[in-house]
C-alpha cells in the first residue's frame, strides 16, 4: 500500500506543479493579448492617420521653396508681408511681383522674375526718416542722465533731460536694433540713416521712445526736421532749428499741401509736393528738402548753423 503520507506528499507536489504551469500559461496569455491589441490599435491609428493625411493634404506649390531661397532672408516686412516665406508664397501665386523687395538687388530680383516668367515689376524705395534735427551742436541739456546709457531708459527720467521735450535724446538705439547697419550716430549724437542700406523694416520707429521716426518714400522729399509742439520764438533757447509754428511754409505751399496742426506743419504727401517753395522762408530750417546729392537743403531764409561743438547744459 506504500505510506499514506509519502503519497499525499506526491499528490501536493504534482498539483503545485499543475498551478505553477497554469500561472505561467496565464501570464502568457495576457502578454498576447496586450500585444495583440497594442498592435492593433497602432495599425488603427496608423490608418487613420494615413486616410486623414489623404484627405486633408494641402497642396504645396513647389516653387515656393526655389523663391524663398532666392531671397534674402532678411524677414523685414519691407514688401508689406510679415517675412520672406509668405512673400515667396505670394510670389508664387501671383499677388506679389519681385520688386516689392526692395532689400535685395537688381540682379536678385530679376532672377525671381526670370524663374517665375512674370514682369518684374517696380515699387518705390521705402527709407525711414527722422523727425529731428536737434543734435547737440545746436540743442541743450537741460539735465546730466546717468544711468543705463539708452534712449528707452533716459526717456523714463524726466523725459531724458534734453531742453526740447521733444527732441532726439541721441543714445543710440536706433542704431543698435538696426540689423542692416543702416544708422549710425553722427558727431552731434543725431541718427542718420544711409538710404542705400535702409530696408524699411521699422525697427528704429519702434524703438524710438520720442516716436522721431516714421516710414516714406523717398519721393517724399519736403520734410519737417521737427516735432516741438510749442509755438513762439522761445523754443529757440532750448534748439536753435525747431519749428515755431510761424506758419510760413503753410501760407507759401500751393493749394492744400501743407497745413498747421498743433502747431507742427504737417505736410500732404497725396498733393503735389514736388516743391521747394515752401522751405524758403522758415527761419530755423526745421522744414527742409531732401537732395539725393545736396543732402539736406534748407530755405534762403534760414539762420545759418556755425557751431561745430556741443551747446553744453543751459548754456546758448
Amino acid at each position: 500500500m506504500g505510506d499514506p503520507k509519502g503519497g499525499v506528499g506526491c499528490r501536493e507536489e504534482v498539483g503545485g506543479s499543475h498551478l505553477l504551469v497554469l500561472n505561467h500559461q496565464v501570464i502568457d496569455m495576457t502578454i498576447i493579448i496586450a500585444l495583440v491589441a497594442l498592435g492593433s490599435l497602432t495599425l488603427v491609428l496608423a490608418l487613420l492617420i494615413i486616410f486623414a493625411n489623404k484627405k486633408l493634404y494641402v497642396y504645396e506649390d513647389p516653387r515656393i521653396d526655389t523663391v524663398e531661397d532666392l531671397l534674402p532672408h532678411a524677414n523685414c516686412g519691407a514688401c508689406g508681408y510679415p517675412g520672406c516665406r509668405p512673400f515667396a508664397e505670394a510670389l508664387v501665386s501671383g499677388e506679389a511681383l519681385p520688386g516689392k523687395c526692395t532689400v535685395s538687388t537688381d540682379e536678385g530680383r530679376q532672377r525671381i522674375a526670370d524663374y517665375l516668367g512674370v514682369a518684374l515689376g517696380a515699387e518705390e524705395k521705402i527709407v525711414a526718416r527722422l523727425a529731428c534735427a536737434g543734435g547737440t551742436n545746436v540743442a541743450l541739456n537741460r539735465a546730466k542722465y546717468q544711468g543705463i546709457q539708452t534712449c528707452q531708459a533716459a526717456s523714463l527720467v524726466s523725459g531724458g533731460g534734453k531742453g526740447c521735450f521733444w527732441g532726439c535724446l541721441g543714445h543710440g538705439d536706433c542704431e543698435v536694433v538696426c540689423d542692416f547697419d543702416a544708422i549710425s550716430m553722427n558727431p552731434f549724437s543725431l541718427p542718420v540713416v544711409d538710404i542705400d542700406k535702409c530696408t524699411a523694416c521699422g525697427d528704429c520707429v519702434e524703438v524710438c521712445p520720442k516716436d522721431l521716426f516714421s516710414l516714406h518714400p523717398v519721393s517724399h522729399r519736403l520734410w519737417v526736421s521737427c516735432k516741438n509742439l510749442e509755438a513762439g520764438d522761445e523754443i529757440l533757447e532750448e534748439c536753435q532749428v525747431a519749428c515755431t509754428a510761424c506758419g510760413k511754409c503753410a501760407m507759401d505751399a500751393p493749394g492744400d499741401l501743407i497745413s498747421m496742426v498743433h502747431n507742427l506743419p504737417v505736410v500732404n504727401y497725396s498733393e503735389n509736393h514736388n516743391t521747394q517753395v515752401p522751405i524758403q522762408r522758415c527761419p530755423t530750417g526745421a522744414i527742409v528738402w531732401l537732395d539725393d546729392e545736396m543732402g539736406v537743403v534748407k530755405g534762403k531764409e534760414a539762420k545759418k548753423i556755425i557751431r561745430k561743438g556741443d551747446r553744453g547744459m543751459g548754456f546758448s
